[in-house]
């Protein structure tokens, strides 16, 4: 089966700063930027504030760690409608003194695992057997997250919590996502059905339906909804994510895109491809995010690269002054998850020892933890049950760190959902040093040590035992 169509490259500018507060004269000397900003465009194009109305951003940011320099927030936007040549208009307009950086970012990928192959089964039986048995990862640990313990404490299938998956399509339509989902709540779903399918596929491990058949969700009682990059960008989605959320509640960023080891082209094997925050719009959007006390979980990207090497150090001339290595340094305060591998002989393949990295998976300090990076059962595809029919659609084969991601996610909804029956749920940094703290360790594969760090496979009871 084909993989997903690419997402449009998007053209971001970033205005000279106005201060870190948002005043009446910050707001005034932006809109002036803008408007010359707006001078220098094509007569088809227009500038989109990434984080909304100027005047409601201060609102939305007060009372958080963000506050004080909510006036950064302001300098960015989108630029839309303009199809000629990106690169060479992003050249003009840092060519102004009002414009601090203007670059294309490469198109965004779900990062599925490089070569996945999903072949669609012979027509589906008349009742859809019970797959549960399939899902190794809800199982104690070592070798699951002991979902299986969790979905057994109040509040621990993630009851109240809720989730909203950025990415591209999505099958809210199957019939095993038919509760507690809301949809696709902003930008316009791509067609096709290689997005569709790996939507699907990352809902289904979050919050597929309890019920006698198909798969069973990690947080089964979890809200899940969608945002689709199309149409508005990666950062719009984030930030609008965060805006429909909670504190305590989780975004999910189930994309990557090239990096600069081979100079941001797209590769059918994903190497070099990077996590999204490397770029500076989508770092700001998840600092908007976890500011707000959103666990926003990403993944680490199936680049095979090394996130330490000093090549993400290097500042592209096209980025603004300011800009620091998210990577190492400068901190989006999301949870980052790379894959690893599932236990030996699971649907009768082996892809090396438990829990170690997965050649295809990045790895550095920045990762704080793993999950299962292939053999993951969910809805979609149709390789493990197909037919004419999407709906009817489930995989044994959910991979990268696409099927790694999700599972981090089950177990943040989960501990979030136990912990609102007790001590009140946390915010992003404690979530992080939970999952640095505690889990199942990564082990070592032939040629992949444990110092290529993707961090350990989260254990919920021993979160819990924690904190």
């Amino acid at each position: 089966m084909p993989g997903p169509t690419v997402s449009p490259a998007e053209l971001i500018v970033v205005t000279a700063p106005t201060g870190p507060a948002i005043t009446p004269i910050a707001l005034r000397e932006n809109r002036s930027v803008r408007a010359r900003v707006d001078e220098l465009l094509p007569a088809t194009a227009r500038l989109v504030p990434i984080f909304g109305p100027d005047n409601r951003l201060a609102a939305r940011l007060a009372d958080t760690p963000q506050a004080p320099v909510a006036g950064a927030y302001l300098s960015y936007y989108s630029v839309r409608g303009e199809t000629g040549d990106l690169d060479e208009l992003a050249d003009r307009l840092r060519a102004d003194d009002t414009v601090a950086g203007a670059y294309v970012k490469p198109a965004a990928e779900p990062p599925l695992a490089p070569l996945a192959e999903n072949t669609v089964a012979a027509d589906a039986p008349p009742v859809t057997p019970d797959f549960r048995s399939r899902q190794g990862y809800l199982e104690p640990a070592p070798h699951g997250i002991d979902a299986v313990w969790a979905h057994g404490q109040p509040g621990g299938r993630g009851t109240g919590v809720r989730v909203i998956d950025v990415e591209g399509a999505w099958r809210f339509t199957h019939e095993d996502l038919r509760q507690n989902q809301g949809g696709v709540i902003g930008g316009a779903s791509s067609t096709d059905l290689g997005w569709r399918n790996h939507g699907t596929a990352v809902a289904g491990e979050i919050s597929g339906d309890a019920n006698e058949f198909g798969i069973t969700g990690i947080v089964p009682d979890a809200h899940i909804r969608a945002i689709s990059i199309f149409g508005i960008g990666s950062a719009a989605a984030i930030r609008s994510a965060a805006d429909a959320l909670d504190p305590g509640d989780v975004v999910l960023i189930e994309l990557h895109r090239p990096g600069p080891r081979f100079d941001y082209r797209a590769r059918p094997d994903q190497r070099g491809y990077i996590a999204v925050e490397w770029w500076p719009d989508d770092f700001a959007a998840i600092r908007y995010a976890t500011g707000r006390g959103i666990v926003v979980v990403e993944a680490a990207g199936n680049g095979g690269e090394n996130l330490d090497d000093a090549v993400y150090s290097a500042r592209p001339e096209d980025f603004p002054a300011q800009w620091r290595n998210p990577f190492d340094g400068a901190d989006s305060g999301a949870v980052l998850v790379g894959a690893g591998a599932p236990p030996p002989g699971l649907h009768g393949r082996d892809h090396g020892p438990a829990r170690s990295r997965l050649a295809f998976s990045n790895h550095g300090a920045r990762l704080d933890a793993q999950g299962w990076g292939r053999e993951v059962t969910t809805t979609g595809y149709g390789d493990l049950q197909g037919g004419a029919d999407e709906d009817l659609w489930y995989t044994d084969e959910f991979s990268g760190t696409s099927s790694a991601s999700p599972i981090v996610v089950g177990a943040v909804a989960a501990y979030q959902g136990i912990r609102a029956n007790g001590a009140g749920r946390v915010g992003p940094a404690q979530i992080r040093a939970l999952l640095r703290a505690t889990g199942s360790a990564q082990t070592a594969a032939p040629g992949r040590a444990v110092t290529e760090r993707i961090g350990a496979l989260p254990d919920l009871r021993a979160m819990f035992a924690r904190g």
